[in-house]
């Protein structure tokens, strides 16, 4: 092991990665295979990437795996990426256990299938006692459906009377967004977004502002430990000042 490595392993790990994983149908459709490949490829890469980030001391990852406009995608293929968290969790809840891995899902699972939220559930249930890095999911997810939620429900606390309008500041506003689970790591440190993309596409809008971002080119199924390790490397090298001068 070298010393960038060595350095690497002992400083400046960010404490809450959020990973917008892209690239699933471009894989599959560089080999000639249906696009549900690309997806079944990308959900085994989601396991080398969650044991890796804890391994490294990553305490919460955030992935993006279904947004609200994913619906729009041909009916096939939502049905399958619906059923990948069923063969995902089915076979990976064991390791996560065993690496005392937490389960957290935010976004608006009542609209899944009902075996899909069983399966949700279920793994949430199954790792709520584990203390590790917190696995977290967004399906059926995004910000702009998450904000609109919270200023609903905000205005509906000043209704009630229990707020007035003079409370209202960024920290009651994030209380109420769906990262509030989250606590004091809610906010991602460092956005990875993969395929050579260079957008947020809805996510996290309120959560990434002073996030760190870095786009590699690597299709999400190609991603692995040691672009994992880039990615953060590139991060380590950033300067971050959160508005202010450092003296």
């Amino acid at each position: 092991m070298n010393d960038s490595n060595e350095i690497f392993l002992n400083e400046n790990i960010p404490n809450h990665i959020a990973i917008i994983m892209d690239g699933n149908g471009r894989w599959a459709k560089r080999r000639h295979l249906p696009r549900v490949a690309g997806h079944k490829r990308g959900m085994d890469v989601v396991k080398i990437v969650t044991q890796e980030a804890s391994n490294l001391g990553v305490r919460v990852l955030t992935l993006y795996a279904f947004s609200t406009e994913n619906w729009k995608r041909p009916s096939s293929e939502v049905s399958f990426l619906m059923k990948l968290p069923i063969d995902f969790f089915g076979t990976f809840v064991p390791d996560l256990i065993e690496q005392n891995i937490r389960v957290q899902v935010m976004g608006d699972v009542t609209k899944l299938p009902k075996d899909t939220q069983k399966s949700v559930r279920d793994a949430v249930a199954q790792t709520s006692r584990n203390t590790g890095m917190i696995l977290n999911f967004a399906l059926n997810y995004g910000g702009r459906d998450e904000i609109i939620q919270a200023v609903q429900s905000i205005a509906e606390q000043v209704s009630g009377k229990q707020l007035i309008p003079e409370q209202i500041d960024a920290k009651l506003f994030a209380k109420n967004l769906m990262t509030n689970q989250l606590g004091e790591l809610a906010d991602p440190d460092l956005l990875i977004r993969t395929s050579g993309e260079e957008r947020i596409s809805n996510f996290l809008l309120w959560q990434i502002a002073y996030s760190e971002m870095v786009f590699t080119d690597t299709l999400w199924p190609d991603f692995d430990e040691q672009e994992l390790k880039n990615c953060i490397q590139q991060f380590q090298k950033r300067d971050r000042r959160f508005g202010g001068i450092k003296k």
